[in-house]
């Protein structure tokens, strides 16, 4: 049993999995490498000159490794709810979790078909949204949303942000108190 699993390793998901792991969650990412930010070249991420997509999501993937985050290469075909949680489907494995963040992008087909609430998205391209809560809740307790499918702007930034915003929910539901992670410099 995982404490979190996360759906997509684009900047919302790889985001979320960095902080979860960080915070010594077991988390597992499972993602099928369609990540919409594969195709950008940025230029406008605060803190960074330029970088291309694929970069940014190898190095968030990276980050994330590094305080443990495991990761999956598949396509998720189904979320359900259990009497401990939330089961993860896969087109070859099923994996359980205390808590599942979907940070799938634009796609929101997953969302529909597990019965998560949804509704029109706003964002140029982006037809539907989950309907979240200002901490990321969905409908379905233990799912959260994050990204793009949770209805923040598409820039990286943005949804690296709102990533990092629900794992740290995630982790404060968990731990059952607010949890904080700022790093200081070492002198």
């Amino acid at each position: 049993m995982y404490d979190v699993v996360v759906i997509g390793a684009g900047p919302a998901g790889a985001s979320a999995a960095l902080f979860t792991a960080k915070a010594g969650k077991k988390t597992l990412v499972v993602d099928n490498d369609k990540s919409v930010t594969k195709r950008a070249w940025l230029l406008n991420h605060y803190g960074v000159k330029d970088i291309t997509g694929p970069d940014l999501v190898a190095i968030g993937k990276e980050q994330a490794r590094s305080f443990g985050a495991e990761f999956v290469a598949a396509t998720v075909t189904n979320i359900s709810k259990t009497d401990n949680g939330v089961k993860v489907e896969t087109d070859g494995e099923q994996y359980e979790a205390k808590h599942v963040i979907v940070a799938t992008g634009m796609m929101a087909d997953l969302a529909e078909k597990a019965g998560l609430n949804t509704k029109p998205g706003t964002e140029p391209r982006v037809k539907t949204i989950l309907d979240v809560d200002t901490a990321g809740k969905t409908n379905v307790e233990g799912v959260w949303g994050a990204g793009t499918i949770a209805g923040v702007s598409m820039h990286t930034i943005i949804t690296a942000g709102d990533g990092a915003k629900v794992a740290i929910n995630v982790i404060s539901e968990i731990n059952g108190e607010r949890y904080v992670d700022h790093d200081i410099l070492k002198s």
